[in-house]
């Protein structure tokens, strides 16, 4: 369950970066309440994780997913380059963070 808990979080920190390019320094309300609300959200999520799993291991799980979901998203959406060098480096996280998982470094 903590496992599923971290990717939500990890999902909803995609959310609260992407609101804030979006918030422009928050000077949008909207984007801005939804950075709150995500971040809130994310963070709150990744504390209750932490309470089974290692905070090395959770944290890095928690970033990776931001990180290359954000990438993705910023491609896909945003119009942000898509090259051979960027999708091998995100394939990199990902592959870090399911080693992680699958390793056992999640457990005690």
């Amino acid at each position: 369950m903590d496992w599923m808990l971290l990717i939500v979080a990890g999902l909803l920190e995609c959310g609260f970066a992407l609101s804030l390019k979006a918030s422009q320094g928050f000077s949008r309300p909207l984007p801005s309440v939804l950075f709150v609300l995500f971040a809130a959200g994310s963070f709150a999520l990744l504390n209750l994780a932490l309470r089974t799993l290692p905070v090395g291991t959770a944290y890095a799980v928690w970033t990776g997913i931001g990180a290359a979901g954000t990438a993705i998203i910023g491609m896909l959406l945003l119009g942000e380059p898509t090259t051979v060098a960027r999708l091998v480096a995100i394939s990199l996280i990902v592959a870090g963070v399911v080693g992680l998982q699958v390793t056992g470094a999640g457990a005690h």
